[in-house]
């Protein structure tokens, strides 16, 4: 296999403390889940629940732990043109924030009909309705907008592909790359969330190599994958029944995953997310699981 080069492996707070679900993991301490990623031996952390909001404080806990922010997540509501102008002004404030942690990434997904983040209403156990003519359109030009935005200040916007929105199926990740600039929007392929839809992670980096910039490493139990998709059940729920895992404990084959990434000369975070009840799955035992598992079909190492 083709060494990956430029690549530093991260990981997500969400594996210790979930942002939607605040009793999976809230007896955890912003102090005790940056010790421990620190002492797993991550130079990486996006932003969880837990951080700090206050610049000088989290740079200074973040710094003495060797620690950088990645990104940080910001739902959006481009596709409701209603919405469009207070959105804007939502995740450029974000943007502004990051930049001051000297992250390069923007991580963001519209939560317009989606069960997880629409503000209009709770859709959580309705499903997802699907985009109109004029939101496609709207959420397009939000991002386009955002991602001038984000060029200005020398960052990058990448699109969440994410089960349970409107982007979530190769065909709609398709419809969202025609409707943007690729010189300004940008793609996360996040291996979980996509096998989760039925799509193959693979085929994603093949079809939208260029665009292809930020990656979240997720994997699946496919048993519970099987259960969601016979039984109905919502994503929340499908969290909570532990879909979820890090990768070289699930169904993904991570591989072909790694060997592509390689192909398309890929350089930059990989971020290792696993949406589970701490509880369950101690956070620091499943890092390990995934650090040995990603060593043994890699050349990186930690």
């Amino acid at each position: 296999m083709k060494p990956l080069y430029n690549c530093q492996l991260a990981v997500s707070p969400i594996n210790w403390a979930n942002d939607d679900m605040h009793d999976l993991g809230d007896h955890y301490s912003f102090s005790q889940i940056v010790d421990e990623m620190s002492e797993l031996g991550f130079l990486g952390t996006e932003l969880g629940r837990k951080y700090p909001r206050d610049i000088a404080t989290l740079q200074s806990e973040l710094g003495k732990r060797n620690l950088s922010l990645t990104s940080g997540w910001c739902d959006i509501l481009f596709s409701d043109p209603d919405y469009l102008e207070e959105s804007l002004q939502k995740f450029q404030a974000h943007v502004l924030f990051l930049k001051l942690m000297g992250s390069k990434y923007v991580v963001t997904a519209d939560g317009g009909g989606s069960v997880h983040w629409d503000p209009r209403e709770d859709r959580s156990n309705k499903g997802i309705k699907k985009y109109t003519e004029r939101e496609w359109e709207s959420l397009c030009k939000g991002l386009n907008i955002a991602g001038q935005f984000c060029r200005k200040h020398r960052m990058t916007l990448v699109y969440h592909i994410h089960t349970g929105t409107g982007v979530e199926t190769l065909e709609e990740t398709d419809r969202l790359c025609a409707g943007t600039d690729p010189e300004v929007v940008s793609l996360l392929v996040d291996t979980g969330h996509l096998y989760y839809c039925g799509v193959d992670p693979v085929d994603v980096i093949k079809k939208y190599r260029d665009r292809v910039k930020y990656i979240h490493l997720k994997d699946v139990r496919e048993d519970v994958l099987q259960t969601v998709k016979e039984k109905l059940i919502n994503f929340n729920d499908s969290v909570r029944l532990g879909i979820f895992t890090v990768p070289g404990d699930g169904a993904i084959d991570f591989k072909p995953f790694f060997t592509e990434l390689a192909e398309i000369n890929y350089q930059g975070w990989l971020v290792i997310e696993a949406e589970q009840d701490s509880v369950v799955a101690n956070p620091v035992e499943y890092a390990k699981k995934s650090i040995q598992y990603i060593e043994s079909i890699t050349n990186l190492k930690l």
